[in-house]
């Protein structure tokens, strides 16, 4: 307000003086500050530069004569965006000045976290510093804050403040002392925006200031300026006259009192006026210029360049009198804001220092890393830039291994998630009533893996592997067959090989007595044909050992099945010519003609002809083939022969079963025909045999996978056969070597004769 009046004299709107006319003002570092000069000055077009804080201006008139030394803040933002996500800190707190430029960075920074897939623990707002505030509504509200920060299971807090934040922020540990509140003090990880800078107030020189250690601070970019050091060097308060301050400054920064006269006593150190600035520690006085006071310096030159333009084109214009130029200036401060807006010059740092179309700062910023140390000194360590020149996926360049993190955290970077990763073999599960980012942690269902940490889904992995045991990678299958190098087909085919020795033994020993009655009995030929087909029965499992291939698959079933229908229908055939010539030897019986050889035969002929035509459609319509089965045993690849239709298989096995069931009815009947030799209760129950075999097979087979397909009907084959040959030819064996006595004519008759 004095500015605008005349000098000595606050009466706003009123100045007479010819000299001493306002041509700029430059404001800051809070954004209070600026908004109020901002309101007041643009009536006037006088033009202001904003270093610091820069404050909302709801009146859109007053953006052309506000220019800022802050570059855009969406950089800012967006870096911080980037640090959290190179951290992995999904779970963070917010805390924000309650004014204007506070909910602004609200409405900016939440949405850019949500995208982003970062959540918030808290968002606290500080009180703003106003001399009208209520001391104690406001300690009140800081009191309720360090709550809220400190209970958080957050490590991470970013913190959008402005220069006097930094006393609430180094206040923080003495506030449970001072309110006796039972709170552990927790370490955080600061991440603190670019319009704070470091400040404090007398009484908190003694004050730690390990609070800050660890932090990370976005910073408008600076460099050093040239001779800068020396000149703070030289100030001397003595001498200084033209400083209003630094008598102040010099008494509070070195606790001292300057005398007004020679002889005037005072109880506190005096100053001398010789002190060393460079002696202080850094939290009462920072030899280096900081980021804001970097602001001012180009502030400064800026205007000057301006003013240094417009004069010259004043010049060039108006050939006028001496003296008019600058008066013609002062009175137009309107006519500034077109030379500003256009300045671009190089600093004595040798930076370009140019505005862009919306007043903001062309520059970039840097990321520095507090280091405190416990002389009350500290250093800023830059860690990072942000350089909008540069396209956006290069604008941003961390160095951030070399951090140096908050002393509770051991210099281990912190985590701050809502829980625990999710690991490996885990996927995530949204909890119930809580923000986005937290999960429960629940284990991939079985045949499932995840390969990554905080997986929201579990995945297959390839037909051609399987999830090792903590389901976190992939194993590659094993191929697996039934083979001659396992235990398993070597035992099968060496119990195939023994009964088909054994079967051989058996036909040469019915060969070789081939002449008696007991080999004659019930058709020799037919004897001779269920023995030879007992053998290649015996051999048929060798076609389901070893690797599978086209020939051997279009061959093991359909072999087995015709086989297995002559061994069977030679068996029925026996049995059908004892029950007939049986009811032949009745007085007026009709079955005397059919007994004989024919009968035997056509049962033979009949039924392997129907097995054999059903096993040409089989290989006709849908042939059996080597496949790979990916699937019914999970670690392995079971090279298999695909039945191709399966429906074919059944029928195969169904029409021996309806042999064997036809079989085991008539032998059944005929058990107790009186015949020396009939063998028709031998066939019952090796029929018996057969028959709870293959339907036992049936259900086990569905249910078993992999090779283990192949061994179970294998053994089956293998068990039935051998149920055949030992319960048929076991008894008629005994009495060829064994009881050769019984094995006679007149025995035969003798028992006849008995019966």
């Amino acid at each position: 307000m004095e500015l605008l009046s005349t000098w000595g004299s606050l009466i706003p709107n009123y100045k007479c003086d010819i000299g001493d006319n306002l041509a700029a003002v430059i404001a800051g570092p809070n954004s209070n500050v600026c908004f109020f000069i901002a309101t007041i000055l643009c009536i006037y077009k006088i033009p202001q530069l904003g270093y610091g804080s820069a404050p909302v201006l709801n009146d859109q008139s007053q953006e052309p004569f506000f220019k800022r030394m802050f570059p855009n803040e969406n950089n800012q933002y967006i870096a911080i965006v980037q640090l959290l996500l190179h951290f992995s800190w999904t779970w963070i707190g917010v805390i924000f000045i309650d004014d204007d430029s506070g909910q602004m960075f609200v409405q900016i920074v939440l949405p850019l976290f949500f995208q982003k897939g970062i959540c918030l623990d808290f968002i606290e707002a500080l009180p703003t510093m106003y001399f009208t505030t209520d001391i104690s509504e406001m300690v009140a509200e800081w009191i309720g804050t360090y709550k809220v920060i400190m209970s958080s299971t957050a490590n991470v807090v970013v913190l959008n403040g402005e220069t006097y934040t930094m006393l609430f922020l180094r206040m923080y540990p003495q506030v449970s002392e001072f309110e006796d509140i039972q709170i552990k003090s927790r370490g955080k990880v600061w991440i603190m925006t670019a319009q704070m800078e470091f400040s404090s107030i007398p009484f908190q020189r003694f004050l730690d200031i390990d609070i800050i250690h660890g932090s990370l601070s976005i910073v408008i970019h600076s460099s050093d300026v040239p001779g800068f050091q020396q000149f703070l060097q030289m100030r001397n308060p003595t001498s200084d006259k033209e400083d209003g301050f630094i008598r102040e400054f010099w008494q509070q920064a070195f606790s001292c009192v300057f005398l007004k006269t020679k002889v005037e006593k005072q109880d506190e150190d005096i100053c001398s006026g010789e002190e060393k600035l460079e002696n202080l520690p850094g939290s009462v006085f920072e030899l280096g210029m900081t980021s804001h006071s970097y602001g001012v310096y180009n502030a400064v030159h800026a205007m000057a360049h301006a003013l240094q333009s417009m004069y010259s084109a004043v010049s060039k214009h108006r050939a006028i009198g001496y003296g008019i130029r600058w008066k013609s200036v002062t009175q137009q401060p309107w006519q500034l804001h077109y030379f500003l807006r256009s300045i671009s010059f190089n600093n004595s740092a040798g930076e370009k220092i140019s505005f862009d179309q919306n007043g903001d700062l062309l520059a970039g910023f840097d990321i520095i890393n507090w280091v405190t140390f416990s002389n009350q000194t500290f250093l800023k360590v830059k860690v990072g830039k942000i350089d909008p020149v540069h396209p956006k996926d290069k604008m941003f360049n961390f160095a951030l291994d070399g951090i140096i993190w908050p002393s509770t955290f051991n210099q281990i970077q912190p985590m701050s998630l809502c829980n625990d990763y999710c690991h490996s073999g885990y996927s995530r599960r949204k909890k119930e009533g809580m923000p986005f980012c937290c999960f429960n942690c629940l284990l991939c269902p079985e045949g499932m893996i995840s390969d990554q940490k905080d997986m929201d889904e579990c995945f297959r992995c390839p037909e051609d592997q399987y999830p090792n045991e903590n389901q976190d990678f992939c194993i590659p299958k094993k191929i697996t067959f039934l083979s001659y190098e396992e235990p398993l087909g070597i035992s099968f085919a060496f119990i195939a090989l023994s009964f088909s020795a054994i079967t051989a033994l058996v036909l040469w020993i019915f060969i070789k007595h081939n002449n008696t009655p007991i080999v004659k009995a019930n058709n020799r030929k037919l004897t001779y044909l269920l023995l030879f087909s007992l053998l290649l029965l015996f051999f048929s499992p060798l076609l389901f050992i070893g690797q599978p291939a086209r020939m051997t698959c279009l061959l093991r079933q359909t072999v087995f099945g015709i086989i297995f229908s002559v061994a069977v229908s030679c068996v029925l055939g026996k049995t059908m010519v004892v029950v007939l010539a049986f009811m032949a030897t009745k007085p007026g019986s009709r079955m005397r003609r059919w007994v004989g050889k024919g009968l035997a035969n056509l049962v033979v002929f009949s039924s392997s002809l129907i097995q054999a035509t059903i096993c040409t459609v089989w290989l006709t319509i849908a042939p059996p083939f080597p496949d790979l089965d990916m699937h019914s045993m999970p670690e392995y690849i079971v090279l298999e022969c695909n039945e191709g239709l399966v429906s074919m298989f059944y029928s195969v096995l169904g029409f021996l079963g309806f042999l064997a069931i036809v079989s085991f009815t008539v032998a059944f009947l005929a058990r107790k025909l009186p015949d020396s030799f009939n063998e028709a209760k031998f066939i019952a129950f090796s029929m018996l045999v057969f028959c709870s075999v293959w339907l036992s097979f049936v259900p086990t087979y569905q249910s078993t996978k992999g090779k283990y397909l192949v061994a179970v009907e294998i053994f089956s084959i293998l068990a039935s056969s051998a149920g055949l040959l030992g319960c048929i030819f076991s008894p008629k064996c005994y009495i060829i070597v064994l009881r050769p006595e019984l094995n006679r004519r007149g025995q035969l008759l003798t028992r006849n004769k008995n019966l």
